[in-house]
């Protein structure tokens, strides 16, 4: 007896790849065309608000920005990856399914389009987007300067936010990749292709952080998921990552 021990050709792969419904397909075209349109009108704001006086602090908030969305990233992925299962309602075969199809068949992603790819992450940062577009509909002038420091903060975490996953996704993507994005890479200002290698050896239990990366090296040092793993485990008597090797272990 034989069987595939990961790829498109794996039983659980086809079977969860067959849960992708015409629904879900809709929800995420109309999650990118919101979000983007959003996008695009909070950044014409910004741009138009924008002094050199605020430059330090909106550096500052570049870089929080990134680490609270690696942070985030690494918290989805981690309670995904790790709680769950596809037969929940609502969430099991709309956000838990891709995670558990992602694992035993890791290059499912690099065949997504820009749609799949990213619908999910457009879907969750509709309502700040929604709630930044309402303060500049809202505000006056004077209340917008003293907000903008905070406001290109949170716009740059929505940003990196919105394409952890299309950076989770190059970095599963060996062939094809315009220079500007390897070199991202090679500077680890977004996640190196070598680095998110790691947490794809079973049993998938480290590096979750798949925005920048920066955080899963520190995280790792000091044992912070094996540990809420452990306090949730004792809490619920729940075993970590049940649901995963279920599907990692189907034959036919």
């Amino acid at each position: 007896r034989s069987c595939c021990r990961w790829g498109a050709q794996h039983a659980g792969a086809r079977e969860l790849a067959a849960l992708y419904s015409p629904g879900k397909r809709l929800q995420e075209w109309c999650s990118v065309i919101l979000c983007f349109s959003l996008i695009a009108h909070n950044l014409v704001h910004l741009l138009l608000l924008a002094r050199w006086e605020h430059t330090p602090l909106v550096i500052v908030g570049v870089v929080a920005g990134a680490l609270i969305a690696d942070f985030l990233s690494g918290l989805v992925h981690w309670g995904a990856d790790t709680w769950g299962s596809v037969e929940l309602p609502i969430v099991g075969k709309a956000f838990i399914r891709p995670f558990r199809e992602h694992h035993i068949d890791p290059t499912a992603i690099t065949r997504h389009d820009f749609i799949e790819t990213n619908g999910d992450n457009c879907l969750v940062t509709l309502l700040p987007l929604l709630n930044m577009a309402y303060k500049f509909r809202t505000h006056s002038p004077e209340a917008l300067e003293q907000l903008y420091p905070w406001e290109c903060f949170v716009f740059c975490l929505i940003i990196f936010g919105t394409f952890t996953n299309q950076i989770h996704k190059w970095s599963h993507t060996y062939f094809g990749l315009p220079r500007w994005v390897t070199l991202l890479q090679d500077w680890h200002v977004i996640l190196p292709r070598k680095h998110h290698r790691i947490h794809h050896v079973s049993p998938h239990e480290t590096y979750f952080c798949i925005t920048t990366g920066w955080l899963n090296y520190p995280l790792e040092k000091i044992g912070f998921w094996r540990r809420l793993e452990d306090l949730i485990q004792g809490l619920t008597g729940e075993k970590p990552r049940a649901d995963d090797m279920k599907w990692a272990q189907k034959i036919k």
